[in-house]
């Protein structure tokens, strides 16, 4: 992008229009996610049958992405974000329409293009910002995320207890949210191409970097999407709690990776990327760890619900800033942030796709105990791959010249 200065009041005022996007981003996700079984009921679909159109938002979004740098470098990162965040909060309207299978399909493809298309946009953002100010900003970005995917959760649940049409439903959260995401939008920076900058390619595959990077966010999400889906489920038939008690460990375990996203920054900006990874890794090894023993017979039998729940908590704990980590060191790797930072979010979003199937299937054929085995394996594998995170002389982000520091602004003018 260009060779833009920007003072620091400036800069300060586009990480909260961004983050105010990635809040907007998550709720379309919970807006969509609670009310799947009204769309179910509508399509009039088997379970088989929504699984199967469940796959399609991810490969729409690993279609997309790719174009997410070229419509950047196109039409400027504001109007990119501006025009790609709109389409998301619109696509929110289309499987609630779809009256049979084959329109699902179509509609969560398009819903998921255009998902992904504005989650590389907002995150190559970003990490603009985020080099600007010369400190860690992504893990709380994502944590809007989460805070937006609660509040979408919640105004979904309520209009699902209400037995609200999800048609009219989203509708009204997806003309709200639009107002939202394009008022935000007026706040991001404005950045555009040099003259002499070549236009990134529609499609590539991403660079070396991308794919080591992608394997630590790959390791993360797995176990983000196996907590998710399968923890009530391994509470309730592992350890026999009752469906309220299971349910209750899977918000709690969104929940705390929402805090701890939140409070990530910090931690990062002390310790740096890669100290702090590997940290995760073995607090989320350790939770996997305490996930499996709790449902060996003597645990099981005294405390294994309170035993899981630690786990589950902990893994949380661990894994909550890897991918937001993952983006920003995507967007530092190489000359091309967009190409670099879709890399990334094509693997994260094939990890998230496989998970639940992944530990369904290994389940079928061991146990889920198994499963939540290699639900470990794979975040001890984050303490082994962190130092992918290091790019350039240091793992944390620093001010550009074009950033924020007063002198450095008057010498460029």
């Amino acid at each position: 992008m260009g060779e833009v200065v920007y003072d620091e009041r400036t800069v300060r005022r586009a990480r909260y229009a961004v983050a105010a996007v990635f809040a907007v981003h998550g709720a379309v996700t919970g807006s969509f996610a609670t009310r799947v079984p009204w769309i179910q009921d509508h399509t009039s679909v088997s379970a088989g049958q929504l699984g199967l159109a469940l796959a399609f938002p991810a490969f729409g979004a690993s279609v997309a992405m790719p174009l997410a740098g070229r419509i950047s470098h196109r039409f400027g990162a504001r109007n990119a974000l501006r025009g790609l965040i709109s389409l998301w909060t619109l696509a929110l309207v289309l499987p609630s329409l779809a009256p049979n299978l084959w329109t699902l399909c179509l509609a969560l493809f398009v819903y998921g293009a255009t998902a992904g298309m504005a989650d590389v946009a907002m995150n190559a953002l970003g990490v603009d910002v985020e080099n600007r100010l010369g400190r860690s900003i992504m893990s709380g970005l994502h944590g809007m995320w989460s805070v937006g995917a609660l509040i979408g959760s919640a105004a979904g649940t309520l209009a699902a207890h209400l037995g609200s049409d999800a048609r009219l439903h989203h509708a009204l959260a997806s003309a709200t949210l639009t107002v939202v995401a394009l008022a935000a939008c007026q706040w991001v920076l404005d950045l555009r191409p040099t003259d002499d900058e070549e236009p990134p390619p529609h499609f590539a595959l991403p660079p070396r970097s991308a794919l080591l990077i992608g394997a630590v966010g790959f390791c993360a999400v797995f176990a983000e999407g196996a907590s998710i889906d399968w923890s009530a489920v391994y509470l309730r038939d592992q350890l026999g709690t009752s469906a309220g008690l299971a349910a209750a460990c899977t918000t709690a375990f969104m929940l705390t990776m929402a805090l701890a996203r939140i409070a990530g920054d910090a931690v990062v900006n002390r310790f740096g990327a890669v100290r702090t990874v590997r940290a995760g890794g073995v607090m989320a090894a350790l939770g996997g760890l305490l996930v499996v023993v709790a449902a060996q017979t003597s645990v099981a039998a005294a405390a294994g619900p309170a035993v899981a729940m630690a786990g589950f908590a902990l893994m949380g704990l661990g894994i909550a800033v890897v991918v937001p980590l993952c983006f920003a060191a995507a967007g530092r790797s190489g000359p091309n942030a967009s190409l670099a930072i879709a890399g990334v979010a094509t693997i994260t979003y094939t990890s998230g796709l496989i998970a639940p199937s992944a530990i369904g299937t290994l389940a079928q054929a061991t146990s889920l105990t198994v499963s939540f085995g290699l639900v470990t394996f794979l975040a001890g594998g984050l303490a082994v791959l962190a130092g992918v995170l290091r790019t350039g002389a240091s793992d944390r982000p620093k001010a550009t010249a074009q950033g924020t520091d007063p002198a450095a602004q008057r010498a460029r003018s």
